[in-house]
């Protein structure tokens, strides 16, 4: 609901401050009044392309606000607070504001925060719907026109549940995918584990084992040096004679003194290591073997060892804890398969959940698309479009909103063959086709406020007569503000503004209430010459307007 509409230094209106009721508004003025500005400035508002050139001559920018009362708008009211834009004070009240400055930049604010322009465009779409001459309106879009369909002849549960099995289903999917490719991955990590470990278990490397070898390989390549400085020790060692006369000698002395008593036990001593080291090491060159052969392989077994380190980039004695490791990881990359194998089985399901309850809601829509056309075509008849006709085709596809999309085809002359909405009519005709849509639609949905330039265009007499009616008959389902050059629709008005140049070619909107009202239509039935006749006609316009409570055909 469109409450407020101030505009300051926008074209040639210096200010207007505009409030808006329930029900059906009628604009009217003389041509050149500048009802025009009223509709450029609530499609500012609403996100349309600014310019320097709308800003008042002599004036530094201009501003439009509007505000909306949001009750009862679900979708409005969660975007204000999936944003954090909300009236703390006024929850379901919105004030979308628009300043253009002298650079033709403009800014965007809704409840006081600035904003992008996309956001007042997401936010305002579903708000206020404006109907004019060339207009690119929401009704010629097709996710619109699916929505008036259901709102028409589907069950609304179906329709969310229908969305909600989507989701669930598309969300299961994006999963599934994302587990496939990591299953995937796995696939290929555990290939080159498998490779890596077929390799690593050639070698059997147990812990400690390289620093065996690295220790036999360097006794084997030294054997020879080593063979011989140990036998030339032993030889060395091995002349103790004058260690042993020494020994003889010193044992025939009989003398207890205790200094030559330690001197004999340390010379025994020290001949009896020596002969033990002599002993020792000729027991070690026994036992040493020279083998040119082993040796050769140990060498090419070391260096296998140090390639496969550097390949795995760890330090070689720690090869076999990179055997565990690696065989620890390759037996988890298989744990994927029972998921996947649930996640398949699940988005499947969802699937078929989500194309059963599809298929219920395609079947209501083919069956209310012919009475939701016939409704429209019968308004459109009546509207002066003869032999018009509304034809509701189908195409297939897949999303939250069913199987099918459509788009509204008419057609404005029965020579010629039925065409999309959006291009075939005219100007004139669009504005009607939309009224008839809206007119049908309002019954069953919940349409935003609706903002009609000119649908009388083209019609009068009795037409126009079932023009208006059908404009107040949708007021009583949603707000409707309706520029008219028709006295019939501007009659039928349950609040009437006009808009006035005064003296200085400034633009003034007022709202008239009787008397004045009287003479407004009378000047619109005549022009300048108003009379007593046309006076009393305009009464009687009013008068039979105030009678009527009927709807229109």
């Amino acid at each position: 609901m469109l409450r407020q509409l101030t505009i300051l230094d926008f074209a040639l209106v210096a200010r207007l401050d505009i409030g808006f009721a329930d029900g059906l508004t009628v604009v009217t003025g003389e041509s050149g009044a500048g009802k025009s500005i009223l509709m450029n400035a609530l499609a500012l508002v609403l996100g349309e392309r600014a310019s320097a050139d709308l800003i008042r001559p002599g004036a530094a920018r201009a501003e439009v606000a509007a505000e909306f009362d949001l009750a009862g708008n679900r979708r409005a009211l969660d975007y204000l607070g999936e944003h954090e834009l909300a009236d703390a004070h006024e929850p379901e009240r919105c004030l979308a504001r628009r300043v253009i400055g002298r650079d033709g930049r403009s800014r965007a604010f809704i409840n006081g925060a600035p904003v992008t322009l996309q956001v007042l465009r997401d936010l305002t779409d579903g708000l206020l719907d404006i109907h004019g001459q060339g207009e690119n309106q929401r009704l010629t879009r097709r996710d619109v026109q699916l929505d008036l369909l259901d709102a028409y002849g589907v069950a609304a549960a179906d329709r969310r549940g229908m969305a909600q099995a989507h989701r669930a289903w598309r969300r299961t999917e994006k999963a599934l995918q994302a587990l496939k490719a990591k299953v995937a991955n796995a696939a290929q990590r555990a290939s080159l584990l498998g490779y890596q470990l077929d390799e690593l278990h050639t070698l059997n490397l147990a812990h400690g084992e390289f620093e065996s070898m690295q220790g036999e390989f360097r006794r084997l390549s030294q054997a020879q040096s080593i063979h011989e400085a140990v036998q030339h020790a032993i030889e060395r060692l091995s002349d103790l004679a004058d260690a042993r006369q020494a020994e003889r000698l010193l044992g025939g002395i009989d003398d207890d003194h205790p200094s030559l008593q330690s001197a004999r036990q340390a010379l025994g001593s020290a001949v009896g290591l020596v002969d033990d080291a002599v002993r020792d090491l000729s027991g070690y060159i026994d036992a040493f073997e020279m083998d040119p052969d082993h040796l050769a392989q140990l060498s090419e077994l070391l260096d296998r060892v140090q390639d496969l380190a550097r390949k795995h980039r760890c330090p070689p004695e720690q090869l076999a804890q990179q055997v565990e490791r690696l065989e620890q990881e390759f037996n988890t990359l298989h744990a994927g398969q029972d998921e996947l194998q649930g996640l398949q089985a699940e988005a499947e399901r969802q699937r078929a959940e989500f194309e059963r309850i599809a298929g219920s809601v395609s079947q209501q829509r083919r069956q209310s698309a012919s009475g939701f056309a016939a409704a429209v075509s019968a308004r459109m008849n009546a509207l002066g479009i003869k032999g018009g006709a509304l034809d509701i085709r189908f195409e297939a596809a897949n999303s939250e909103r069913g199987l099918e999309t459509l788009e509204f085809h008419v057609t404005t002359n029965p020579k010629y063959p039925a065409g999309s909405l959006a291009k075939i009519a005219s100007g004139g005709e669009r504005a009607r086709i939309d009224l008839a849509v809206c007119v049908v639609a309002a019954q069953r949905a919940q349409l935003p406020s609706l903002v009609l330039d000119e649908a009388d265009v083209g019609v009068g007499g009795a037409t126009a007569d079932v023009l208006g009616r059908m404009l107040r008959d949708l007021g009583a389902r949603t707000q409707v503000l309706c520029v008219t050059h028709a006295p019939q629709v501007a009659a039928l008005g349950d609040n009437h503004l006009v808009v006035e140049k005064d003296a200085a070619q400034d633009v003034h909107l007022r709202q008239v209430t009787a008397a004045d009202r009287v003479e407004e239509v009378a000047r619109m039935l005549a022009g300048a010459d108003l009379t007593d006749e046309t006076r009393a006609y305009a009464r009687t316009l009013l008068d039979g307007a105030e009678r009527r409570t009927g709807s229109g055909p």
